[in-house]
């Protein structure tokens, strides 16, 4: 009988160890390289061995760096950046694993999907265009990397605007997790699982928007359009199976330079109590809430969050 259960249990832990490399993960078809995708103001610009796409307009000596979240990119702050270029330069650009940024499946010591990483970015893509100092825009889980950013850096960074920022709610791994998620087995099954949030993608977005009836085809296309590059599944779960946290919410009483803190009053991703929150840890932190608003107010009321950007940017 004990040799019997031996048998089994020696059979279980077969099929946990090589069951998963029999699930096949076909490639994905018609996918295409990134620049074939390219706006006419689409920018590339390598920083430490990653292509990185951005969209720089306006001059002068206020900078704005703008940081999206996830699922999203550049072409989520379509309806602002002409606005803010009116007062300065303004820079938006891909994180890694979104929009036409480059897509990485291998890499050395320096993993562009973790969060230090995206913040090492931020200030190498800040390096290569020559800005010395600027007011980081975050939304989301963008907001996330803005904040390690700014605690990261405090001499580059002059204001931060955290827009719906993520912080209590970033989705980051338990620690324990992390190493379970990269263990061969369920790295093979990784990018099934991200195929998985395309079919869930625009129930998603609609529920990011108060009103999504007004999400016409046009923003339906733009949040598609990185579905279609290659490696953007594998990425994606390079991302999640890298996304541990920094634990920011621990160091807010470190930020010194004015704080913004904006939220939709009808957001139903990053509860508005929790930007409450994280506007009552910062010293000094303004917070201001747009109505009529989900998650995106820059997207849903541009006009609305512009008029409260500029109102305490006061430039």
């Amino acid at each position: 009988m004990n040799k019997r259960w031996l048998w089994v249990v020696v059979g279980l832990l077969f099929l946990l160890a090589i069951g998963p490399f029999l699930i096949p993960v076909p490639a994905l078809k018609g996918l295409v390289d990134a620049r074939t995708l390219t706006d006419a103001d689409s920018k590339f610009v390598n920083i430490k061995g990653v292509d990185i796409h951005y969209k720089d307009i306006g001059s002068g000596d206020n900078v704005f760096v703008l940081l999206h979240g996830f699922g999203a990119s550049t072409f989520s702050w379509r309806e602002v950046m002409p606005e803010l270029a009116k007062v300065g330069r303004v820079i938006a650009f891909d994180r890694p694993s979104f929009g036409l940024t480059a897509r990485p499946t291998s890499w050395g010591k320096f993993n562009p999907y973790d969060p230090q990483s995206q913040v090492e970015l931020t200030i190498g893509l800040m390096d290569a265009l020559g800005i010395n100092k600027a007011t980081l825009v975050g939304h989301s889980a963008g907001g996330v990397v803005a904040l390690n950013t700014a605690l990261s850096y405090p001499n580059r960074v002059s204001r931060l605007v955290l827009v719906d920022a993520a912080v209590y709610e970033s989705g980051a791994l338990a620690s324990w997790l992390l190493p379970v998620l990269n263990v061969p087995q369920i790295d093979h099954l990784g990018p099934l699982l991200a195929r998985s949030l395309q079919s869930g993608g625009d129930d998603f977005l609609r529920s990011t928007w108060h009103d999504p009836s007004k999400i016409t085809q046009a923003i339906y296309d733009g949040y598609h359009k990185p579905f279609k590059i290659k490696d953007w599944d594998k990425a994606l779960w390079n991302l999640t199976r890298s996304n541990y946290s920094l634990q920011p919410e621990n160091r807010l009483k470190e930020l010194t330079i004015p704080v913004l803190v904006v939220s939709g009053d009808d957001d139903r991703i990053v509860q508005t109590k929790n930007s409450i929150k994280l506007s009552d840890g910062i010293p000094g932190a303004k917070f201001e809430v747009i109505k009529n608003a989900g998650h995106i107010p820059f997207e849903e009321q541009p006009a609305e969050f512009m008029r409260v950007l500029m109102g305490w940017l006061n430039i």
